[in-house]
């Protein structure tokens, strides 16, 4: 249609050399077509032009001590990309790889994500170009308050509610917002994913992980199957990874991968997850040190791919889990997943398919589970959290547990709708892409030109 491709070549001329959100914006409005040539208004109100503009954009110098009494100076961000549905709410992102174009797509990949949960929140992304990997607490605690010095003027319990990301766990966000309380006096619900004993809500460390386990499921109870056998690679060894593992491994699924940035750790038979949950967050250790500890065990892994994550999508299986980063699937990985009889996809990282990747899962009728749907249990919990915060109230466990599957079934029911209204109700990324961009377009309508 003229007018996507016109807002497009926008896109890429105002904002050149951001591959990672162009790409994304590419993806959700290439898939609308049907919606916007059906409704003039959207047109008229320029509502895809004010869709990829950020309301506010904050990028900034984070000066901090080394241990060694060195400066040094990493570069932060904020995108608050729309306040439409609720406040500003997305991950904090501390890695080297942080920079504009990557907190955009995050940004834009959050409003739509954030608007198929139904709850009352905006989207937003942030981080920095720093590094945890090899720094002490102490100084991670000091970036962290130079981080917050200048974020804490644009943040705030009913205007923007970060959370963690990448590189953001429960220590960071506690030293945020320690820092956050010391500047503002205020002890409020500006953060989530915070320690419980400072307010932060059960079951939020493994809320995503969690969240695609029951997503997935939802998936495959709507094709009459079950996760009961079904071969599983996963990548990744974070708490996404982890948790979801833990979670498929309730369900009898058999986990056969998962990865972190030294290699990939392979077993036909199964990993043990209680061991890799362990090693990675009791111990802190590396996927290559589950080796050494199996050297008796039943379990004995194939082999490790130093530094090659992509051979966690060369083996054959029946359900692929990226979990990882965005766009570690590959055209050949795709191809490769099909030729070795995965028919399922469920993505539990932010676009961890590339483009080339998504038409060949399409081409082979493969059941893609999009992260912006199949992710979002994450920041849903995050709003049971600003939820419990805002009226002084805890949570048990199993209540907030309860709630989010009836989020994650929800927005598998309203995306798997949508896509049955517009093609057929398993092309789950046009669901997903109509249904988000509907919930917001139409409350941009109702708020006027903002």
């Amino acid at each position: 249609m003229q007018y996507i491709e016109e807002v497009l070549q926008s896109v890429k001329e105002s904002n050149p050399n951001e591959p990672e959100f162009y790409q994304a914006v590419e993806e959700v409005l290439s898939s609308i077509n049907q919606v916007v040539e059906g409704n003039n208004e959207y047109q008229q109100q320029a509502i895809l032009e004010r869709l990829v503009e950020p309301e506010r954009q904050a990028i900034f110098r984070v000066p901090w001590l080394d241990d060694n009494g060195k400066v040094q100076v990493n570069r932060g961000f904020r995108i608050e990309f729309s306040s439409t549905l609720g406040p500003y709410k997305g991950g904090l992102r501390f890695h080297p790889s942080v920079n504009q174009s990557v907190v955009k797509f995050l940004g834009f990949e959050q409003v739509l994500k954030n608007a198929l949960t139904g709850l009352p929140l905006g989207g937003a992304k942030g981080g920095a170009d720093f590094n945890p990997k090899g720094k002490s607490d102490n100084e991670i605690m000091r970036f962290c308050q130079s981080y917050m010095t200048e974020l804490y003027r644009h943040i705030g319990a009913n205007t923007d509610v970060p959370a963690g990301d990448i590189g953001v766990g429960a220590r960071e966000i506690g030293y945020l917002f320690g820092q956050y309380k010391r500047i503002s006096n205020q002890f409020e619900g500006v953060l989530t994913g915070k320690p419980e004993i400072m307010g932060g809500s059960s079951l939020r460390t493994e809320a995503t992980g969690y969240g695609v386990a029951y997503f997935l499921s939802a998936m495959l109870d709507a094709k009459g199957d079950s996760l009961r056998g079904k071969r599983c690679l996963v990548s990744g060894a974070g708490n996404v990874a982890l948790y979801l593992m833990e979670k498929l491994d309730q369900y009898d699924a058999v986990i056969l991968s998962c990865s972190d940035s030294k290699g990939t750790l392979y077993c036909k038979d199964g990993l043990d997850v209680a061991l890799v949950k362990h090693l990675k967050n009791e111990q802190g250790a590396e996927l290559r040190d589950y080796l050494n500890e199996l050297k008796d065990s039943e379990f004995t892994p194939v082999n490790q791919y130093p530094s090659d994550g992509h051979h966690v999508w060369r083996y054959e299986a029946d359900i692929a889990l990226p979990c990882a980063t965005q766009n570690e699937i590959t055209e050949k990985d795709a191809e490769a997943l099909v030729e070795n009889g995965c028919s399922v996809v469920c993505e539990g990282a932010n676009m961890p398919t590339t483009a080339d990747a998504l038409k060949v899962f399409k081409d082979n009728d493969v059941f893609l589970g999009p992260s912006k749907a199949a992710n979002a249990g994450g920041v849903a919990t995050s709003q049971f959290e600003m939820a419990q915060n805002a009226s002084m109230q805890k949570w048990r466990a199993e209540q907030v547990d309860e709630k989010l599957q009836q989020v994650m079934k929800s927005i598998f029911d309203t995306i798997s709708a949508t896509a049955k209204q517009y093609s057929n109700e398993h092309d789950l990324v046009l669901g997903a892409n109509i249904a988000g961009f509907e919930r917001v377009a139409d409350a941009m309508l109702k708020q006027g030109v903002v």
